[in-house]
């Protein structure tokens, strides 16, 4: 790593927070190609010993089992090699550098080709001994066996751009547990097809087999927090419905008809999904393996699912698909099996949003700009879009600073009956043409758009280890010195977006708070006062912001820097090229001279409430 110093890229950030400062008083005049190295030891243990034992007693219950013929002939495991030893099976396709173990006959290393950690290592999604595919079996004596601790042969056949790979369990000629995988060159999907032959004999047929499949999650990224965050099991069931266990501690559940299980990750995901019919029902458990986030860690999650299935004709039959691949919104979707709902984009009209404006939008600048200026033409049409929003708040503050004098005087000459100093300020209201509500509304209705890009950013692959400016990657923090050393809440280095978020922030909300106080109407009894928290507000909120954003995606705060930048311009141009004070006072003049509008059906039912209250606490008095 190299000596922590800050570069050219840094200065430019720094330039960009003189280059606010000096705006602000302006405005505001006094009064590579990635290395194959591998970051995780080879730490592979066989077992070999319990293997064998656990393969001699099976081939003894079977045995016991079968019905022997008159020859009274001994039936016997036969290995790959003829001996109990772990071997393994590689090859590789498109996407994957992929590892077979004779041990369980599963996957024991799966490596994504094209994808990389931070350090420029490849995406391992197994490795490890992380991964576990198991059946657990009960015979007729009562015995109960585990796939995962026997012995099968193998059979690799290529078929162009395809390959199958065929994985018996032999007890004789006749009598076996296959898996069948097929694997595409070109694709992210692995089938699984699962039978057995001569297995009715021995098997106990009235009760259920289970199939266990469990997975630790493996670190990618750089902050082992926000990772974390957004690693979870999910599951989607009833053909529509996806709910998920909780990202902390540890959580279990159990769902009937599930059309699939997902181990995912931040940006990466492995699946398992049922070929036909969905599984009937599963159980699963979730653990959070991340003790503190100030120390160096392999493993994220520890993730289990246990699906109980029923023998097919006495036998076993199954047939079974696996994902292993990036989260990318439109690949998901191409399987058409609501795969891409893994991906949070946030719950209601923030996903809507997200899945059916941003997506598309930022996936249609990326291709035309490098992904940062992209970021920058995003933040543009939105608050352009919002443009009008910001007008109507700033027009309805702009009335009530006009008429503030007046609310003042009624507050004054009312202060001793609640009731009639209500009533008489929102005739005043009424008689003026203003609403106090009318600029909190177009507040409201920007918090979808605000929190679907909170969602949007995080869990963007697009981003993904795509570099802008001093940020190397756009989908992790833009860390410009290390610490060495871990702070709570703040964590071990220093971001430089966020800061630049923070100052920008904290410029925009000095240059409103002013009218934002000036318009508040009078504080009511027993009600706090607004203007002191707007003015705790300023300090907090940038504060906050640097606090809370230094771990985040910097294509996050990227973003929320340029729209702050939008905002002070857009606000700066309706204060004093489109509003004009002189004219709405005169509006506001010809309102009170109109007669007086009667109250809308809201208003006489908010009178009759506040009618009510009053009586009520007049006879607690």
């Amino acid at each position: 790593m190299e000596d922590n110093k800050i570069d050219i890229n840094s200065l430019i950030g720094f330039f960009l927070i003189g280059f606010i400062f000096i705006g602000w008083l302006w405005l505001n005049p006094p009064p590579s190609s990635p290395v194959q190295e591998n970051i995780y030891p080879e730490t592979i243990n066989n077992d070999e010993d319990k293997s064998k034992s656990s393969n001699e007693e099976l081939s003894d219950v079977l045995t016991e089992s079968i019905e022997i013929s008159k020859e009274n002939e001994e039936l016997n495991l036969v290995s790959s090699t003829g001996s109990s030893d772990d071997n393994k099976i590689k090859f590789e396709t498109d996407q994957f550098l992929i590892e077979f173990s004779s041990l369980g006959g599963q996957i024991s290393s799966l490596q994504l080709k094209n994808h990389f950690n931070y350090l420029g290592d490849p995406i391992n999604l197994i490795k490890l001994n992380n991964s576990s595919f198991d059946i657990d079996f009960l015979t007729k004596n009562g015995k109960t066996f585990n796939t995962k601790n026997q012995f099968f042969t193998s059979t690799l056949i290529n078929k162009g751009s395809e390959k199958i790979l065929q994985m018996k369990l032999n007890v004789s000629d006749d009598v076996f547990l296959k898996y069948t995988y097929t694997i595409n060159d070109n694709a992210f999907v692995i089938n699984l097809d699962i039978e057995s032959s001569g297995f009715k004999n021995i098997l106990d047929t009235d009760q259920e087999y289970n199939l266990v499949w469990e997975l630790d999650a493996l670190r990618n990224s750089k902050s082992i927090d926000y990772e974390n965050r957004y690693s979870y099991l999910t599951f989607y069931y009833d053909q529509g419905k996806i709910d998920y266990l909780a990202v902390s501690g540890e959580d279990e559940d159990d769902e009937e008809n599930v059309n699939w299980i997902s181990y995912k990750q931040h940006f990466f995901s492995s699946v398992l999904i049922p070929n036909d019919l969905p599984f009937k029902s599963v159980s699963f458990e979730s653990e959070n393996l991340v003790e503190d986030n100030s120390i160096d860690t392999i493993s994220l999650k520890k993730f289990t699912s246990k699906i109980p299935f029923k023998y097919i004709n006495d036998e076993f039959d199954n047939s079974l698909k696996f994902y292993f691949g990036p989260n990318e919104f439109s690949q998901l979707k191409s399987y058409e099996i609501g795969l891409e709902e893994s991906i949070d984009f946030g719950w209601g009209i923030f996903g809507f949003i997200n899945k059916n404006i941003f997506v598309p939008l930022y996936k249609f600048l990326s291709g035309i700009f490098p992904y940062g200026i992209a970021i920058i033409f995003m933040t543009f049409i939105v608050r352009i879009c919002l443009a009008p929003l910001l007008y109507k708040s700033y027009l309805s503050q702009a009335k009530m600073k006009i008429l503030r004098p007046e609310l003042d005087e009624i507050n004054k000459k009312f202060k001793d009956n609640a009731m009639k100093k209500q009533q008489e300020t929102m005739a005043f209201y009424r008689k003026a043409g203003a609403n106090p509500m009318s600029g909190c509304l177009p507040g409201l209705l920007q918090i979808p758009v605000f929190y679907a890009l909170f969602m949007f950013f995080p869990s963007a692959f697009d981003l993904r280890q795509k570099s802008f400016l001093w940020a190397e990657d756009l989908s992790a923090y833009d860390s410009i010195l290390d610490f060495g050393f871990y702070i709570p809440l703040y964590g071990d280095h220093i971001s430089l977006f966020p800061i630049l978020a923070a100052v920008s922030i904290f410029f925009y909300m000095k240059m409103t708070t002013g009218q934002q106080m000036a318009s508040q109407p009078p504080p009511q009894e027993g009600m706090p006062d607004m203007t002191k928290m707007m003015k705790y507000m300023i300090y907090f909120a940038p504060i906050m912001m640097m606090v809370f954003f230094n771990n985040y995606s910097s294509g996050l705060s990227l973003y929320y820097f340029i729209s702050n930048l939008l905002s002070i311009a857009v606000m700066y141009t309706i204060k004093n090229y489109i509003l004009d004070e002189q004219k709405i006072r005169e509006q506001i003049q010809f309102n009170k001279s109109q007669p007086v509008k009667p109250p809308s059906r809201f208003q006489r039912r908010m009178q009759s409430m506040m009618e009510e209250a009053e009586r009520q606490k007049k006879n607690k008095r």
